[in-house]
C-alpha cells in the first residue's frame, strides 16, 4: 500500500513576502534561547535564574542585548531587555526617538522595537510568517510598499492560490466509493491514466486521499517565473501544509507563505488583510467568489475539479465522477493550462513598457477588467425564460457575468442582438432567434466562457424545448 507520512512543525517557519523581516524575527526569537551571554550579563543572568522558575512571564521577558540585521532598513537594531521598560530600542545607523517607540509590531505580546510588554495589543496577527507575531497597520503598509518596490524590479506580480477544487481535490478514505476502490491499490497497478501514478497520494495519517490537478507542476513552474505565490485555503494548517508539500516538496515556489483558516481574522471569509501584499498587483485564483467578498475584482474564478465521487457529491451533482469514469481533466486544454495563458497575458500587460504610467501606480485589476472585456464583445445578449419574472435583470449574475465579459444586455428584441440566451426553445424570443438567424444559446455558454476566458462555439450550447410546452 502506498502512502506519504508527514510530520508537521507546530511552529510554521520564518518567511513572508518579506524574507528579511522573518529572519529578523528568527534572530530575536533565537535570543531566548541564547546561552552565550555577555560576561558582563553573566552574573546579573545568574542571579535572575532562581526567580525565572517562578516567574510566568513570556521567556522574551529575558531577551538579551543583541544586535541583528533590521529588515526596516534602518540599520541595526540592538533590543534590550524589557524588565526595566524606561529602555527604549537603539536603532543604529538611524535616529533614535526616546519615549515615542510607535510599537509596530510585537512578538509573543512584546514590542519587536523597544522590547516592551504590552497587555492591549493591537494590529493584525500574522502567524503564518511567525508565531505570535502581530503588526500594526502602519507596519503592514510599510512593508507591503517596500516589498511591492522590490518585487516590481524582478518584473513580478503576486498569485494567490486556493487549493482544494483549485490546485487538487481530497477525499476522505471512508468516502472512497466502491467504484473508485481501485485507487487503494498498488501504486504500480493503477490505471494508465495521464500522471494518475505521480499525482494520487494517500495520507494515512489524516485519512485522506488527495489527487493533484492535470498540469498543476508545470502551471506552478511558470507562473512562479511572473508571480510570488501565496497558498491560501479554508482548511486547517496541518492540511494546508501537507498539501503544500504535495505541490511543493523541494520548497521552490511557497516557502512558508501558506495561509489556514485559523489566519482569517473574519469568519468564513478570507481577505488580502492577511496578505503581505499591495490588493494592485495581486491575482487570486479561487472556485468560490463568495469568499472572497471584498476583493472580487482581484479574483479569477476557477472551474471547479472534481475528481473524487464525494467531492462531486458535496455539490449536489448526481453524476459519476471522473475517478468513477477511470478517467480524468484535459493537461492541455484544461483549467490551468488556460488560466497559465491569461496570466501571462496579464503579467504582460501589467508590464507593458510602451505605457507611459510609471509601474507603482498601475492596477492589475484593471488590466484584469480590460482583458474580461474582450470575452464578449461585440455580443447584445437578450435572455429568456432565464431570469425570475419579478426579478431585476440588471441584478441577477448571468446579466452582470456577461456585462462584465464585455456583451450588451438588453429587455428587448431588435436587429442588432445577436445572442438569445434561453432555458427553453419554445418562448416567443427563442423563435424569433431561430427566425433571424440568431444564436440561440444555453446559460452555460456564459459560464463557459467566464471560466475559459474566451467565447465558446455557441453550437456547443444547444437549447431544447421544454416538456411543457
Amino acid at each position: 500500500m502506498w502512502s506519504i507520512e508527514m510530520s508537521i512543525s507546530d511552529s510554521p517557519a520564518a518567511s513572508s513576502s518579506s524574507d528579511d523581516l522573518a529572519a529578523f524575527l528568527d534572530a530575536e526569537l533565537d535570543t531566548i534561547s541564547d546561552a552565550s551571554a555577555d560576561s558582563e550579563e553573566s552574573v546579573e543572568e545568574d542571579e535572575s535564574d532562581d526567580a525565572d522558575e517562578n516567574n510566568s512571564e513570556s521567556g522574551l521577558e529575558r531577551v538579551k542585548r543583541r544586535k541583528v540585521e533590521s529588515s526596516e532598513g534602518e540599520g541595526l537594531i540592538t533590543l534590550r531587555s524589557s524588565s526595566s521598560q524606561g529602555e527604549q530600542a537603539e536603532v543604529l545607523g538611524g535616529s533614535s526617538t526616546k519615549n515615542t517607540c510607535p510599537h509596530p509590531g510585537f512578538i509573543a505580546g512584546m514590542c519587536m522595537r523597544c522590547g516592551k510588554k504590552m497587555e492591549d495589543e493591537s494590529g493584525v496577527a500574522l502567524g503564518y510568517i511567525h508565531k505570535n507575531l502581530r503588526l500594526g497597520n502602519d507596519e503592514i503598509a510599510r512593508v507591503r510598499d517596500k516589498d511591492l518596490k522590490d518585487l516590481l524590479r524582478k518584473k513580478k506580480l503576486y498569485l494567490v492560490l486556493d487549493l482544494d477544487h483549485t490546485l487538487l481535490n481530497s477525499a476522505r478514505l471512508p468516502d472512497i466509493t466502491v467504484e473508485e476502490g481501485y485507487l487503494n491499490g498498488q501504486r504500480d497497478s493503477l490505471p494508465d491514466l495521464d500522471n494518475l501514478k505521480t499525482s494520487l497520494f494517500r495520507l494515512d495519517w489524516m485519512q485522506m486521499m488527495t489527487k493533484l490537478r492535470p498540469f498543476v507542476h508545470t502551471f506552478l513552474k511558470e507562473a512562479s517565473n511572473l508571480f510570488e505565490l501565496y497558498i491560501y485555503t479554508m482548511g486547517e494548517r496541518p492540511y494546508a501544509l501537507a498539501m503544500a508539500d504535495l505541490l511543493d516538496p523541494g520548497c521552490v515556489y511557497f516557502n512558508s507563505r501558506i495561509i489556514a483558516q485559523g489566519d482569517c481574522t473574519q469568519r468564513h471569509q478570507k481577505g488580502l488583510d492577511v496578505v503581505m501584499v499591495q490588493e494592485s498587483a495581486v491575482i487570486i485564483l479561487d472556485d468560490t467568489e463568495a469568499v472572497w467578498g471584498k476583493h472580487k475584482e482581484n479574483l479569477i474564478l476557477m472551474e471547479r475539479y472534481h475528481f473524487f465521487a464525494s467531492s462531486c457529491k458535496s455539490f449536489g451533482f448526481n453524476c459519476k465522477s471522473l475517478s468513477e469514469l477511470k478517467s480524468d481533466e484535459s493537461e492541455t486544454e484544461g483549467a490551468l493550462a488556460t488560466v497559465l495563458k491569461i496570466l501571462q497575458q496579464i503579467h504582460s500587460l501589467f508590464f507593458d513598457e510602451e505605457r507611459q504610467d510609471k509601474l507603482e501606480d498601475r492596477d492589475v485589476r484593471q488590466v484584469l477588467k480590460t482583458i474580461q472585456k474582450k470575452v464578449l464583445k461585440d455580443c447584445k445578449i437578450v435572455f429568456t425564460r432565464v431570469i425570475p419574472t419579478n426579478f431585476p435583470p440588471e441584478h441577477h449574475s448571468l446579466w452582470k457575468a456577461a456585462e462584465q465579459l464585455g456583451a450588451t444586455c438588453s429587455r428587448e428584441l431588435d436587429p442588432s442582438v445577436t445572442h438569445v440566451v434561453s432555458m427553453d426553445a419554445g418562448t416567443d424570443k427563442s423563435r424569433w432567434a431561430l427566425q433571424e438567424k440568431k444564436h440561440l444559446v444555453h446559460p452555460r455558454w456564459i459560464e463557459a466562457s467566464k471560466y475559459m476566458w474566451q467565447k465558446l462555439p455557441e453550437e456547443n450550447f444547444p437549447v431544447s424545448k421544454s416538456k411543457d410546452k
